[in-house]
């Protein structure tokens, strides 16, 4: 909602909005556009007399801004239906679906085809390194919208995506998520059907090869051109394997990566032909998937594989993705959205790859709603096992027991109920040469900057020194 607050004002409209604990980096773009933000949902607000009032899912009944919005009349829409009707119909939509990925994907499409010298309009889920914002109008014809399938509004429950209409649309991977949304993996299966479905003919889908639960969906109706991906594992095979039209596509794009290597230089190959080494600072199996969906879907666009591959040399990252928030008393310190545990278990992967021996300590608030109903909390001790230790924050209110949860971790594994106990018992536990990876797809708090903070004001101990995973 912010991004769409930012083409709006972009597009010469005067914009306010209203929410709730608006954490950097969006609150701080916001700011910078001089669009008015208003803390909480009452009806006053309304006094601006909107001439259409935008409605982001997080709203519902008995909010008094929209028992106001409605007894009054007001033209209300939601946010993918007014990016549709007032941008996209005249755009060629490059759309990036799937439960990981989308943000980091979309930026590296976003960035290839800006560094093409194509200008494209964005909208995207965080702030890509090589832009510092989330959106922008751009110019024509390209628009590339990091293409969610939770809810539209509490007056339509479908996904946010099928109100886009891409011409070029990348799956990265289907996996069970928004467990207060969607019963089952089917019910999202059916809306990525939905998503299939407008695409067209003369369209071009580009899908992960090795995705099961996206060769189902594809399985149930595909008219659009197709190309599969499958690389994160370092593998060049010519079959999709699991995934594909029903298990029966061919990979056309795939990469090869140095034994044991942490992902940072692999080449990149296209129906088996070699076509560049990609030498990066990103890290990790999940983003040599990433990049193989931008670069097909940048072709798709016009942009030449060398071309594409140039660019990713200098794509900078997404903010809050695997990001080095600073380092004290020798600790280094990062921020990662990861929520979900195949997006704990890459991450901490990728890391370890990088950094070989030296100690991870995991940080994790499991905020996302999926998390908060407990649906994965028996996955939860297998994706955190690459850490040396685990601290996981479960406040009072969280509904299930998280020291259970973490069991097979043994003595790896610490609790905190509130922040204050988490950042002095991390504070007190670091010692340089330590890793800590916090993870949470909400602002966690500030435990990043308290938890430097924390550090630098630390005395210096006897005993406090470098140590090496065991």
């Amino acid at each position: 909602m912010g991004g769409i607050a930012a083409i709006a004002r972009a597009a010469g409209h005067r914009v306010t909005g209203s929410d709730r604990n608006v954490y950097p980096p969006m609150s701080t773009q916001l700011r910078e556009l001089g669009i008015e933000l208003i803390e909480g949902y009452d009806a006053d607000q309304l006094a601006l007399a909107p001439q259409i009032v935008v409605v982001g899912n997080v709203m519902t009944r008995g909010m008094p801004v929209i028992e106001a919005m409605l007894d009054r009349g007001l033209r209300y829409t939601s946010g993918p239906e007014w990016l549709a009707d007032a941008l996209l119909r005249e755009r060629w939509v490059l759309a990036v679906a799937g439960t990981h990925g989308k943000t980091t994907t979309s930026a590296m499409l976003a960035w290839i085809l800006e560094d093409a010298g194509l200008s494209p309009g964005f909208l995207i889920g965080g702030i890509p390194g090589n832009f510092g914002l989330s959106a922008r109008l751009g110019e024509q014809p390209f628009f590339v919208i990091e293409a969610d399938e939770y809810d539209t509004a509490f007056f339509d429950k479908r996904a946010k995506f099928v109100h886009y209409r891409p011409r070029t649309l990348v799956l990265n991977n289907l996996e069970y998520d928004h467990a207060d949304i969607y019963p089952d993996l089917a019910s999202i299966q059916r809306q990525f059907q939905h998503l299939v479905r407008t695409v067209p003919a003369s369209g071009r889908i580009v899908c992960n090869g090795d995705d099961a639960h996206l060769g189902q969906v594809l399985a149930a109706g595909c008219w659009s051109g197709l190309e599969m991906f499958a690389g994160g594992a370092g593998r060049d095979g010519r079959g999709a394997g699991r995934g594909g039209r029903g298990g029966q596509g061919v990979v056309q794009w795939s990469a090869q990566a140095p034994p044991h290597g942490d992902f940072s230089r692999f080449q990149v190959r296209y129906q088996g032909r070699d076509c560049g080494e990609l030498h990066w600072n990103l890290i990790g199996a999940h983003n040599v998937d990433n990049a193989l969906a931008a670069l097909a879907a940048a072709r798709h666009a016009g942009v030449p594989i060398e071309r594409g591959i140039d660019a990713l040399h200098r794509f900078q990252g997404v903010a809050r993705r695997m990001q080095l928030r600073g380092e004290a008393a020798g600790v280094k310190v990062y921020d990662d959205f990861a929520h979900h545990p195949t997006a704990i278990a890459t991450t901490l992967d990728g890391l370890r790859r990088s950094i070989g021996r030296e100690r991870i300590v995991a940080v994790l608030e499991p905020r996302s709603q999926t998390m908060r109903l407990g649906v994965h909390q028996r996955e939860l001790s297998a994706a955190l096992g690459g850490a040396d230790e685990v601290w996981v924050y479960a406040p009072p209110d969280l509904g299930w027991d998280v020291n259970s949860a973490l069991a097979p971790l043994g003595k790896r594994a610490h609790v905190a109920e509130d922040l204050d106990a988490l950042v002095s018992g991390l504070a007190r536990d670091l010692v340089a040469g330590d890793h800590a990876l916090i993870m949470s797809n909400g602002g966690f708090g500030g435990v990043h900057a308290r938890l430097l903070a924390a550090l630098t004001a630390r005395p210096v101990a006897g005993g406090h020194g470098s140590r090496s995973a065991q």
